[in-house]
């Protein structure tokens, strides 16, 4: 069976289940309101040494997707927010991207719009007796999230339930079918910018 591509969800203000830490955290509490108000979700901060010092914002729409064309002007609106609040005490580049293909999970509904991929997760503490898992997600039920496991001895349970409140990692893993499901959604949202341009509202 081929697995589904990306449900489309359009839940803006759906909270994180996975936070940053430490300048992560200080940065991320400064970029969600001004991502948010712009139509966009917060997905991950995540500061480095590359290019000198680099603060990288992953960012998509409510529908998992996001163009070049948003993200820059996530960063136009973005830049002088964080200068303003100067939580950085060094010279920075900011970058600002989509999530990628092998993206993080860090919302419920990413587990429910990438049923049917392969995913590798980390729990914050074992969970019958281990903390990390892959397999492919298999959906949520109440407070957990389904992962049906790799390589279990025929005649094991190979699907396990996880709490979506010990999630500490979450992210897809690059195979064949999430690279079709992947195109195929950007093929959707390019027909969709097209109507837009073609097509625009009447004020």
């Amino acid at each position: 069976m081929e697995p589904p591509g990306p449900t489309t969800l359009t839940t803006r203000h759906e909270p994180r289940l996975i936070h940053e830490t430490g300048l992560d955290a200080r940065i991320a509490a400064i970029a969600e309101p001004v991502i948010e108000d712009l139509g966009f979700r917060l997905v991950r901060v995540k500061c480095s040494g590359r290019n000198g010092f680099t603060v990288q914002i992953m960012a998509e729409r409510p529908d998992g997707t996001i163009g070049v064309d948003d993200c820059e002007q996530i960063s136009r609106n973005l830049a002088p927010v964080i200068d303003a609040d100067d939580p950085v005490d060094r010279a920075y580049h900011l970058e600002v991207s989509s999530p990628g293909i092998d993206r993080p999970l860090v919302r419920r509904s990413d587990f429910e719009r990438w049923a049917g991929h392969v995913a590798k997760i980390e729990l914050e503490q074992n969970h019958e007796g281990r903390r990390r898992f892959r397999g492919l997600l298999v959906g949520v039920k109440d407070d957990t999230f389904g992962v049906k496991l790799d390589g279990v001895a025929e005649g094991e349970p190979d699907t396990v339930w996880l709490p979506l409140d010990l999630l500490a990692d979450a992210r897809l893993i690059l195979t064949d079918d999430l690279v079709a499901a992947s195109l195929k959604a950007a093929k959707r949202q390019a027909r969709t910018d097209l109507d837009d341009v073609e097509d625009p509202a009447v004020h």
